[in-house]
């Protein structure tokens, strides 16, 4: 159970992650989490209001097993597999996310500071919540699809496209961690 607990190598966990995509290619079959949101509307009838949405959904059933999957897997991992320790950050992070007003970084995956239901219900974080996941769901739909499909699926059919997604996603990241990160959550 101990070995289960800790963080895998990435000699187990990236060869396990090369044999599903080397599955996936042999199957005809293509990875992401994003594609599953289309699926869903169609199933559910948006293809009388949509052409994107008019597609054959019955082919993409086996990806919806992969978000359930993650959604049971998530639920598995909380509840029995998690022993609820601090997180080992760095101490320099620890210090900067305490310059912003996270004074319990590193006790939580989830800062109390965005999650706990009182800031979730304030301006700010409804706010914060409600911008985010338009600019996330902008954003997929922009680039064609999420950061899993692109990084991985996409780059490991050498997919150009896919590397220019992936390379904006991590400038994104880059530049909310360094510029929007400070404006939105600094004192």
């Amino acid at each position: 159970m101990e070995y289960i607990l800790q963080p895998w190598p990435w000699y187990v966990s990236g060869p396990m992650i090369a044999l599903v995509m080397l599955m996936l290619v042999y199957f005809g079959k293509t990875f992401g989490m994003s594609s599953n949101l289309r699926t869903l509307c169609s199933i559910g009838g948006a293809g009388k209001y949509a052409d994107f949405f008019k597609f054959d959904w019955k082919s993409q059933r086996w990806n919806l097993t992969v978000v359930l999957g993650a959604m049971i897997g998530g639920f598995i991992a909380v509840h029995f597999l998690s022993d609820n320790s601090i997180i080992a950050l760095s101490t320099d992070t620890v210090e900067d996310l305490a310059t912003l007003g996270f004074v319990h970084a590193g006790e939580n995956l989830l800062p109390p500071e965005i999650y706990s239901w009182e800031n979730v219900w304030s301006i700010k974080g409804l706010s914060v919540l409600i911008i985010g996941g338009f600019l996330v769901g902008f954003g997929t739909r922009y680039a064609g699809g999420c950061t899993s499909g692109h990084a991985i699926t996409g780059l490991s059919n050498l997919q150009l496209p896919s590397l220019i997604a992936v390379i904006g996603f991590f400038i994104g990241g880059l530049i909310m961690t360094h510029f929007l990160f400070p404006l939105i959550f600094g004192a």
